[in-house]
């Protein structure tokens, strides 16, 4: 059996920063996810710095987190038969 995982809010508390994380947290009309890597936290927010702009979240607002895997390498552009 495994062990109970912690709070999303400790989780977050606890990575290490540089970790790459998913971040589901609530918005006014429902939830959305921030992906990116955990760039910055103070006792009540942390910072997920995504491929568009850092994210501030309030962590009372996060209701589940975790590390996830790195990012696939990109792909090269495939050149356009003529």
């Amino acid at each position: 059996m495994s062990p109970p995982l912690p709070p999303p809010q400790q989780f977050l508390s606890d990575a290490p920063l540089g970790t790459r994380v998913v971040v589901r947290y609530r918005i006014d009309g429902g939830l959305t996810d921030a992906l990116g890597e955990l760039v910055e936290r103070t006792g009540a927010e942390c910072t997920v710095r995504t491929r568009r702009s850092d994210v501030v979240i309030a962590l009372p607002l996060v209701v589940a987190a975790k590390a996830v895997p790195p990012a696939p390498p990109r792909r090269t552009p495939r050149m356009q038969a003529s």
